[in-house]
């Protein structure tokens, strides 16, 4: 077996038991139970459907247990008039993503499209650390062969991985980080005091900020995973520049959005069993991908409203309105819902959309630098694909030497430009 396996496995469990030396236990049983039943089902020449069955539900029980336990327990508690339980139980980072990559592997070897692998490389598939924490969700068959690739190549991208290691840090570092101290939660934390104007900023600024907070994080884990030799598929593609939910949905957060696809809504019939069934299967996946995101009926509300409206643009075959005004109701829709997604409570909801009726109206409240960020994240997400490419293919041509130079100049550039202090990364809250 090649050393390099051992010692990025090794990497990757002291990298998550950083953060709590306990929770290596749980990725081990994790990473050994998924093993042990991959074999099981990859053995038997039928590959019953219950025994993956029995993986899938082991798996979900698990994260059912940590994310959602005390979320439904003191929600039953609460409709019958009872306190709930008075027990803390820690929430493991990235519990979200490390099961759901292994319930890919399980239900892809079921569907035989995978083959069970050894110990050392699911394990390594399972807590590879650039994605462990926050994604993206990478499969098995697209991970597996590149460890094979991975043995015999002789050089990294690294031209590749410094640009967009050098552009997350900017969206997290300066853009998120700003919009977050500066505009976003000092509005969410105390509504009723924040004029019409302000609520209207915290909106587009949240929507900014979880954009540039989660994809900058996936710059910098991909461009990680590059320095390492994998390569991660895309997980953003200028989401904010969609003109309906269903190509939102294709443009955000891909990788949970096609996980989403392949495993939940399909699974369920997907659009093979009729109109009614349809709807329903759409809104279900969104509901529960809603859930998947926190143990809050926030979440629950947040990915309703994306089901109901995709149910509604299948309905309507689409809305029959210039692109400029597809543009602008699918921004707000997705703006509107990203409000239920911040705020801790329906109440903290209900003050910002009131607000909007009630509050204060004038301009005292504008921040100029936060709108030119706004302004110009939106603006960024219609620049052509061809502008980018040229300018990313120009520096990854340079001299090693010179991307080096250039690299530690933008480092110091976005130090110098950031606002003090770094917020934890939305998604690592998943």
């Amino acid at each position: 077996m090649l050393l390099w396996k051992p010692f990025m496995l090794a990497a990757s469990f002291f990298f998550y038991g950083w953060f709590d030396y306990r929770l290596t236990l749980l990725l081990g049983g994790s990473v050994v139970f998924n093993w042990g039943l991959g074999i099981a089902i990859g053995s038997n020449p039928n590959r019953p459907r219950e025994v993956a069955a029995i993986g899938v539900t082991v798996n979900l029980l698990l994260l059912g247990f940590f994310k959602y336990f005390l979320f439904f327990t003191a929600s039953f508690a609460s409709m019958v008039g009872r306190t709930g339980p008075a027990v803390a139980i820690i929430l493991p980072i990235g519990i979200s993503f490390f099961t759901f990559q292994a319930i890919s592997y399980l239900v892809d070897i079921h569907r035989r499209q995978l083959q069970p692998h050894n110990l050392v490389d699911v394990a390594l598939y399972l807590a590879f650390f650039p994605q462990l924490v926050a994604g993206p969700i990478v499969r098995a068959t697209e991970f597996f062969p590149q460890l094979k690739v991975h043995a015999v190549a002789g050089s990294v991208a690294s031209g590749e991985a410094a640009w967009l290691i050098g552009q997350g840090l900017f969206k997290k570092v300066v853009v998120a980080n700003y919009l977050a101290t500066s505009v976003v939660d000092p509005v969410f934390e105390a509504p009723n005091l924040a004029s019409r104007t302000e609520l209207l900023m915290a909106i587009y600024g949240y929507a900014i900020q979880i954009y540039a907070d989660f994809s900058g994080y996936t710059d910098i884990a991909i461009g990680i995973a590059l320095l390492l030799g994998f390569s991660f598929p895309q997980n953003f593609n200028s989401p904010y520049r969609a003109l309906t939910i269903t190509d939102f949905w294709r443009r955000w957060h891909m990788t949970l959005s096609r996980w989403l696809r392949d495993y939940l809504y399909i699974p369920l019939g997907g659009n093979r069993q009729g109109t009614l069934l349809t709807y329903r299967n759409l809104a279900l996946t969104m509901v529960l991908g809603g859930l998947w995101h926190g143990s809050q009926w926030t979440f629950v509300a947040w990915g309703a409203i994306h089901g109901g409206w995709l149910a509604l643009e299948r309905l309507t075959g689409g809305f029959r309105v210039p692109a400029v005004i597809q543009w602008l109701i699918t921004f707000h829709v997705v703006g509107a819902a990203w409000v239920l997604f911040r705020a801790p409570t329906f109440g903290h909801a209900v003050d910002v959309f009131s607000g909007l009726l009630t509050a204060e109206g004038g301009l005292s409240g504008i921040n100029a630098v936060a709108v030119s960020l706004i302004v110009g994240a939106i603006v960024l997400q219609f620049q052509p694909l061809g502008t980018a490419k040229a300018l990313f293919n120009r520096f990854v041509r340079l001299d090693p030497l010179v991307q080096g130079t250039a690299f530690a100049a933008w480092i110091l550039v976005v130090t110098a430009v950031s606002p003090p202090g770094v917020q934890p990364f939305i998604y690592f809250q998943f």
